[in-house]
Protein backbone atom coordinates (compact mmCIF):
# COMPACT_ATOMS: atom_id res chain seq x y z
CA UNK A 1 0.00 0.00 0.00
CA UNK A 2 1.20 3.49 -0.82
CA UNK A 3 1.43 6.20 1.83
CA UNK A 4 1.44 9.98 1.71
CA UNK A 5 5.18 10.08 2.46
CA UNK A 6 7.09 11.39 -0.56
CA UNK A 7 10.19 9.34 -1.41
CA UNK A 8 10.90 11.61 -4.39
CA UNK A 9 10.12 15.32 -4.19
CA UNK A 10 10.84 17.57 -7.18
CA UNK A 11 10.30 21.31 -6.79
CA UNK A 12 10.45 24.03 -9.50
CA UNK A 13 12.83 21.97 -11.62
CA UNK A 14 14.18 23.63 -14.75
CA UNK A 15 16.15 21.58 -17.28
CA UNK A 16 17.15 22.74 -20.73
CA UNK A 17 19.44 22.10 -23.65
CA UNK A 18 20.88 25.20 -25.27
CA UNK A 19 18.11 27.76 -25.63
CA UNK A 20 15.35 25.17 -25.25
CA UNK A 21 13.75 24.70 -21.81
CA UNK A 22 12.51 21.11 -21.69
CA UNK A 23 11.27 21.15 -18.10
CA UNK A 24 9.84 24.48 -16.94
CA UNK A 25 9.47 24.63 -13.14
CA UNK A 26 8.27 21.04 -12.74
CA UNK A 27 6.92 20.05 -9.33
CA UNK A 28 6.13 16.40 -8.61
CA UNK A 29 5.99 13.92 -5.73
CA UNK A 30 6.33 10.13 -5.82
CA UNK A 31 4.88 8.52 -2.71
CA UNK A 32 6.22 5.60 -0.73
CA UNK A 33 4.96 2.27 -2.06
CA UNK A 34 3.13 3.55 -5.14
CA UNK A 35 3.51 2.97 -8.86
CA UNK A 36 3.43 6.40 -10.49
CA UNK A 37 2.87 6.46 -14.24
CA UNK A 38 4.48 9.50 -15.87
CA UNK A 39 2.99 10.37 -19.25
CA UNK A 40 3.18 13.09 -21.85
CA UNK A 41 3.46 13.70 -25.55
CA UNK A 42 6.36 12.40 -27.60
CA UNK A 43 9.41 14.55 -26.92
CA UNK A 44 7.73 16.28 -23.98
CA UNK A 45 10.61 15.49 -21.62
CA UNK A 46 9.35 12.47 -19.68
CA UNK A 47 12.68 10.63 -19.82
CA UNK A 48 14.52 13.91 -19.21
CA UNK A 49 12.85 14.24 -15.81
CA UNK A 50 13.79 10.69 -14.88
CA UNK A 51 17.38 11.30 -15.97
CA UNK A 52 17.53 14.58 -14.05
CA UNK A 53 16.39 12.84 -10.86
CA UNK A 54 19.07 10.14 -11.15
CA UNK A 55 21.75 12.69 -12.02
CA UNK A 56 22.37 11.95 -15.71
CA UNK A 57 21.07 15.35 -16.86
CA UNK A 58 22.08 18.58 -15.09
CA UNK A 59 19.41 20.92 -13.75
CA UNK A 60 19.40 24.69 -14.09
CA UNK A 61 17.11 25.47 -11.18
CA UNK A 62 15.01 23.76 -8.55
CA UNK A 63 15.52 20.98 -6.03
CA UNK A 64 15.36 17.19 -6.18
CA UNK A 65 14.98 15.32 -2.90
CA UNK A 66 15.09 11.53 -2.59
CA UNK A 67 14.33 10.05 0.86
CA UNK A 68 14.51 13.59 2.21
CA UNK A 69 18.05 14.13 0.89
CA UNK A 70 18.59 17.16 -1.32
CA UNK A 71 20.70 15.59 -4.06
CA UNK A 72 22.19 18.94 -5.06
CA UNK A 73 23.44 19.76 -1.57
CA UNK A 74 25.22 16.63 -0.35
CA UNK A 75 28.73 15.25 -0.56
CA UNK A 76 29.86 12.46 -2.86
CA UNK A 77 29.62 9.70 -0.26
CA UNK A 78 26.04 10.57 0.77
CA UNK A 79 25.04 10.91 -2.88
CA UNK A 80 26.42 7.45 -3.69
CA UNK A 81 24.65 5.98 -0.66
CA UNK A 82 21.36 7.42 -1.90
CA UNK A 83 22.01 6.19 -5.45
CA UNK A 84 22.37 2.65 -4.14
CA UNK A 85 18.75 2.84 -2.97
CA UNK A 86 17.38 3.08 -6.50
CA UNK A 87 17.53 0.86 -9.56
CA UNK A 88 16.98 1.89 -13.19
CA UNK A 89 15.52 0.07 -16.18
CA UNK A 90 16.51 2.13 -19.20
CA UNK A 91 14.62 2.21 -22.47
CA UNK A 92 15.48 -0.86 -24.60
CA UNK A 93 17.21 -2.37 -21.54
CA UNK A 94 20.64 -0.78 -22.14
CA UNK A 95 22.45 -4.01 -21.28
CA UNK A 96 26.20 -4.26 -21.78
CA UNK A 97 26.45 -6.16 -25.07
CA UNK A 98 29.80 -7.75 -24.18
CA UNK A 99 28.53 -9.20 -20.90
CA UNK A 100 26.29 -12.22 -20.41
CA UNK A 101 22.88 -11.91 -18.76
CA UNK A 102 24.36 -13.05 -15.46
CA UNK A 103 27.32 -10.67 -15.71
CA UNK A 104 24.97 -7.76 -16.45
CA UNK A 105 23.04 -8.44 -13.26
CA UNK A 106 26.28 -8.87 -11.29
CA UNK A 107 27.69 -5.55 -12.52
CA UNK A 108 26.13 -3.21 -9.89
CA UNK A 109 27.08 -5.63 -7.12
CA UNK A 110 30.70 -5.70 -8.24
CA UNK A 111 30.69 -1.90 -8.33
CA UNK A 112 29.10 -1.27 -4.94
CA UNK A 113 29.26 -4.36 -2.73
CA UNK A 114 32.22 -6.09 -1.09
CA UNK A 115 31.04 -9.68 -1.54
CA UNK A 116 32.71 -12.90 -2.63
CA UNK A 117 32.35 -13.86 -6.33
CA UNK A 118 30.34 -16.92 -5.32
CA UNK A 119 27.84 -14.91 -3.29
CA UNK A 120 27.50 -12.33 -6.08
CA UNK A 121 26.73 -15.16 -8.52
CA UNK A 122 24.13 -16.67 -6.19
CA UNK A 123 22.39 -13.32 -5.70
CA UNK A 124 22.44 -12.59 -9.44
CA UNK A 125 20.90 -15.99 -10.20
CA UNK A 126 18.19 -15.30 -7.61
CA UNK A 127 17.41 -11.94 -9.28
CA UNK A 128 17.09 -13.61 -12.70
CA UNK A 129 14.72 -16.15 -11.19
CA UNK A 130 12.77 -13.35 -9.51
CA UNK A 131 11.94 -11.80 -12.90
CA UNK A 132 10.84 -15.14 -14.34
CA UNK A 133 13.93 -16.21 -16.30
CA UNK A 134 15.20 -19.77 -16.40
CA UNK A 135 18.78 -20.70 -15.45
CA UNK A 136 19.77 -21.35 -19.08
CA UNK A 137 19.57 -17.60 -19.79
CA UNK A 138 22.53 -16.82 -17.54
CA UNK A 139 25.27 -17.48 -20.12
CA UNK A 140 23.55 -15.79 -23.06
CA UNK A 141 24.57 -12.40 -24.42
CA UNK A 142 21.98 -9.66 -25.05
CA UNK A 143 22.07 -10.27 -28.81
CA UNK A 144 20.91 -13.85 -28.16
CA UNK A 145 17.86 -12.79 -26.13
CA UNK A 146 14.35 -11.79 -27.21
CA UNK A 147 13.17 -8.25 -26.52
CA UNK A 148 11.12 -9.44 -23.57
CA UNK A 149 14.06 -11.33 -22.09
CA UNK A 150 16.31 -8.28 -22.46
CA UNK A 151 13.79 -6.24 -20.47
CA UNK A 152 13.66 -8.90 -17.75
CA UNK A 153 17.45 -9.10 -17.47
CA UNK A 154 17.56 -5.31 -17.27
CA UNK A 155 14.91 -5.40 -14.54
CA UNK A 156 16.92 -8.03 -12.65
CA UNK A 157 19.94 -5.70 -12.88
CA UNK A 158 17.81 -2.81 -11.59
CA UNK A 159 16.91 -4.96 -8.57
CA UNK A 160 20.50 -6.13 -7.96
CA UNK A 161 21.14 -3.87 -4.96
CA UNK A 162 17.70 -4.44 -3.35
CA UNK A 163 16.55 -0.88 -4.09
CA UNK A 164 13.66 0.98 -2.48
CA UNK A 165 12.83 2.85 -5.70
CA UNK A 166 12.81 1.54 -9.27
CA UNK A 167 12.81 3.85 -12.28
CA UNK A 168 11.31 2.32 -15.43
CA UNK A 169 11.71 4.12 -18.77
CA UNK A 170 9.08 2.87 -21.25
CA UNK A 171 9.27 -0.69 -19.88
CA UNK A 172 6.71 -2.18 -22.29
CA UNK A 173 7.79 -0.39 -25.49
CA UNK A 174 8.66 -2.82 -28.25
CA UNK A 175 6.79 -5.70 -26.63
CA UNK A 176 3.74 -7.38 -28.14
CA UNK A 177 0.48 -7.01 -26.17
CA UNK A 178 0.82 -10.37 -24.39
CA UNK A 179 4.46 -9.71 -23.51
CA UNK A 180 3.56 -6.21 -22.31
CA UNK A 181 0.74 -7.58 -20.15
CA UNK A 182 3.09 -10.13 -18.61
CA UNK A 183 5.64 -7.41 -17.87
CA UNK A 184 2.97 -5.22 -16.27
CA UNK A 185 1.95 -8.14 -14.06
CA UNK A 186 5.60 -8.77 -13.14
CA UNK A 187 6.12 -5.13 -12.15
CA UNK A 188 3.00 -5.12 -9.99
CA UNK A 189 3.92 -8.43 -8.33
CA UNK A 190 7.49 -7.27 -7.57
CA UNK A 191 6.25 -3.91 -6.31
CA UNK A 192 3.89 -5.62 -3.86
CA UNK A 193 6.32 -8.34 -2.84
CA UNK A 194 9.33 -6.09 -2.31
CA UNK A 195 7.50 -2.96 -1.15
CA UNK A 196 8.95 -0.88 -3.97
CA UNK A 197 8.15 2.65 -5.02
CA UNK A 198 8.04 2.78 -8.82
CA UNK A 199 8.48 5.77 -11.14
CA UNK A 200 7.37 4.58 -14.56
CA UNK A 201 7.76 6.67 -17.69
CA UNK A 202 5.29 5.26 -20.18
CA UNK A 203 2.94 5.97 -23.06
CA UNK A 204 1.18 2.60 -22.71
CA UNK A 205 -2.45 3.23 -21.81
CA UNK A 206 -2.90 -0.42 -20.85
CA UNK A 207 -0.09 -0.13 -18.30
CA UNK A 208 -1.69 3.00 -16.84
CA UNK A 209 -4.96 1.11 -16.33
CA UNK A 210 -3.42 -2.17 -15.16
CA UNK A 211 -0.70 -1.23 -12.68
CA UNK A 212 -0.45 2.49 -11.89
CA UNK A 213 -1.76 3.81 -8.59
CA UNK A 214 -1.45 7.41 -9.79
CA UNK A 215 -0.63 9.16 -13.03
CA UNK A 216 1.20 12.45 -13.57
CA UNK A 217 0.98 14.27 -16.89
CA UNK A 218 3.71 16.42 -18.46
CA UNK A 219 2.72 18.99 -21.07
CA UNK A 220 4.57 22.07 -22.32
CA UNK A 221 7.32 21.52 -19.76
CA UNK A 222 5.08 21.31 -16.70
CA UNK A 223 3.11 18.75 -14.74
CA UNK A 224 -0.47 19.72 -15.60
CA UNK A 225 -2.27 16.99 -13.67
CA UNK A 226 -1.66 14.20 -11.15
CA UNK A 227 -4.14 11.68 -9.81
CA UNK A 228 -5.78 8.32 -10.35
CA UNK A 229 -6.80 6.96 -13.75
CA UNK A 230 -10.40 7.87 -12.83
CA UNK A 231 -9.32 11.48 -12.29
CA UNK A 232 -7.66 11.52 -15.70
CA UNK A 233 -10.72 10.06 -17.42
CA UNK A 234 -13.00 12.66 -15.81
CA UNK A 235 -10.79 15.65 -16.64
CA UNK A 236 -12.02 18.26 -19.11
CA UNK A 237 -8.48 19.43 -19.92
CA UNK A 238 -8.10 19.31 -23.74
CA UNK A 239 -4.78 17.40 -23.71
CA UNK A 240 -6.05 14.88 -21.18
CA UNK A 241 -9.29 14.36 -23.10
CA UNK A 242 -7.34 13.80 -26.30
CA UNK A 243 -4.90 11.38 -24.65
CA UNK A 244 -7.29 9.35 -22.51
CA UNK A 245 -10.32 9.44 -24.82
CA UNK A 246 -8.73 9.33 -28.28
CA UNK A 247 -9.09 6.45 -30.74
CA UNK A 248 -6.27 4.40 -29.18
CA UNK A 249 -7.57 5.15 -25.70
CA UNK A 250 -11.02 3.75 -26.43
CA UNK A 251 -9.61 0.31 -27.10
CA UNK A 252 -7.43 0.47 -23.98
CA UNK A 253 -10.35 1.62 -21.84
CA UNK A 254 -12.53 -1.16 -23.18
CA UNK A 255 -9.94 -3.88 -22.62
CA UNK A 256 -8.27 -2.50 -19.49
CA UNK A 257 -9.33 -5.27 -17.08
CA UNK A 258 -8.25 -8.04 -19.45
CA UNK A 259 -4.61 -6.92 -19.53
CA UNK A 260 -4.34 -7.29 -15.76
CA UNK A 261 -5.76 -10.79 -15.90
CA UNK A 262 -3.06 -12.26 -18.14
CA UNK A 263 -0.96 -14.74 -16.24
CA UNK A 264 2.81 -14.54 -16.79
CA UNK A 265 4.15 -17.15 -19.19
CA UNK A 266 7.77 -17.97 -18.53
CA UNK A 267 9.95 -19.09 -21.41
Amino acid sequence: MSSNTAVISVRDLVVGFGDVAVLDHVTLDVFDGEILGFVGGSGAGKSVLMRAIIGLVPKRKGTIEVFGTNLGAVGESELRATEQRWGVLFQQGALFSSLTALQNVQFPMREYLDLSPRLIEEIALAKLEMVGLEADVRGKFPAELSGGMVKRVALARALALDPDIVFLDEPTSGLDPIGAAEFDELIRTLQRTLGLSVFMVTHDLDSLHAVCDRIAVLSEGRVIAAGTIETMLESEHPWLKSYFHGNRARQANHHAPSRALHQPIHH
